[in-house]
């Protein structure tokens, strides 16, 4: 019914669309023109319950001229957002086979005929339209840009999403006040022309290009400064690299600007301190840390470090001690290893069973969430599938996932 409603609403639209067009061309006056016999036939099928029919017939009765583009605009638009994304491809290409639209008027037609290509799944041809555009068309320049950064993205071609982001950046945005969002996604083009260069980046070091990989990262980091991945990334490479100074102040530079991403730089900041011999003051920073930001995965790494400097014993009583101020199931799992190790229990006791059990009931529960859209994962994302941002997934900071 409510689809019936929409179409009834557009066919009036296009009826009233048809009868100004057909007067504002012909001189024709009120009294002597009247509907085309396809308003007839569309309104049969309208009626009849067949709203595919009556799209097809509203089609061939509106005269395409300027005064008539927004309405078929419209139903093209409608159409795309019903699926129905090859009728939607047909007025836009009608559109277009009319030479005597104003040429502003032709590339509105080409970018929603571009965004047709692209819901189905057309991705070349659409590129080809949104080219044209940035080349031919001021007016639709920028949010042509904004569309291929999306194709790009989508196709993992970082070089060009870089190229067209950074076109759709001024400089001066660099220099002062918000950066510019993207209209698509609502998200500043700074902070995804950022990860457009991690992304790039990681490439590059796969292939064993490690300069241009730490020189993409950089420039991560010029356009979003609080970039917590590339600041991660580049303290892997440079680790990598043999550069351990410089890749434990790029992995503590997170912590200055996202705390709560400092788990994911423990393992690369253990080989540092490792290669230079300083495991002491990793676990000195690590628990200044873990009083000033706590949470359950840096209890763990703390615990670790007593578990390996002073033994069992002492690593049972702090995590008891944490876990009395704060329950976790990640923190118990560890405990009952711990208490394994003392006891050492053979499979099949109780500590072993219960061990178990809280290990598969862990990793059934997504430990990420997306603080944009609400989209949950058991793994960090960089990209959230759900809302289409970048770096926007925090870990969930309950007692059943920690």
């Amino acid at each position: 019914m409510n689809e019936a409603l929409v179409f009834l609403l557009l066919f009036a639209a296009v009826a009233c669309g048809w009868w100004l067009g057909r007067r504002s061309l012909s001189g024709v006056s009120d009294s002597a023109s009247g509907p085309p016999s396809q308003y007839y036939r569309g309104l049969n099928y309208l009626l009849d319950g067949r709203p595919d029919g009556a799209v097809d017939q509203f089609i061939s009765a509106l005269e395409v001229n300027s005064e008539t583009l927004e309405t078929h605009i419209a139903l093209g638009n409608v159409l795309r957002r019903r699926g129905e994304v090859d009728r939607a491809i047909r007025i836009h290409q009608n559109l277009l086979a009319r030479p005597n639209l104003p040429r502003s008027q032709m590339h509105i037609a080409h970018l929603e005929l571009a965004r047709d290509y692209i819901s189905a799944g057309l991705l070349d041809r659409a590129e080809t339209l949104l080219l044209d555009l940035v080349a031919e068309s001021d007016e639709q320049r920028d949010v042509s840009r904004q569309y291929l950064v999306e194709i790009y993205r989508s196709e993992s071609e970082w070089q060009r999403a870089i190229d067209e982001a950074q076109a759709l950046l001024p400089k001066r945005s660099l220099l002062r006040g918000e950066p510019p969002s993207s209209q698509l996604s609502g998200q500043p083009m700074a902070i995804q022309l950022a990860h457009f260069y991690c992304e790039f980046a990681v490439e590059q070091a796969q292939e064993g290009k490690l300069e241009e990989a730490r020189r993409l990262l950089q420039n991560a980091l010029q356009s979003d400064p609080a970039c917590a991945r590339a600041s991660l990334e580049l303290g892997r490479f440079e680790g990598a690299a043999g550069n351990h100074r410089l890749a434990i102040d790029a992995l503590t530079r997170v912590v200055e600007e996202h705390a709560e991403f400092l788990p994911e730089a423990i393992p690369a900041l253990r080989e540092c301190y490792a290669a230079l011999g300083e495991e002491q003051a990793l676990s000195t920073y690590l628990r200044r840390c873990l009083d000033e930001h706590p949470s359950t995965p840096l209890m763990i790494a703390v615990a670790d470090d007593i578990h390996r400097d002073e033994g069992n014993a002492a690593a049972h009583k702090f995590l008891a001690e944490r876990l009395a101020q704060g329950p976790s199931l990640r923190g118990l799992l560890r405990l009952i290893r711990i208490q394994q190790e003392e006891k050492q229990g053979v499979p099949g006791d109780s500590l072993s069973m219960l061990s178990i059990l809280l290990h598969r009931l862990i990793e059934v529960r997504p430990a990420y969430r997306c603080d944009h859209c609400g989209f949950s994962a058991r793994h960090l994302l960089w990209f959230c599938p759900g809302c289409k941002y970048w770096g926007t997934f925090r870990t969930i900071r309950t007692a059943e996932t920690e």
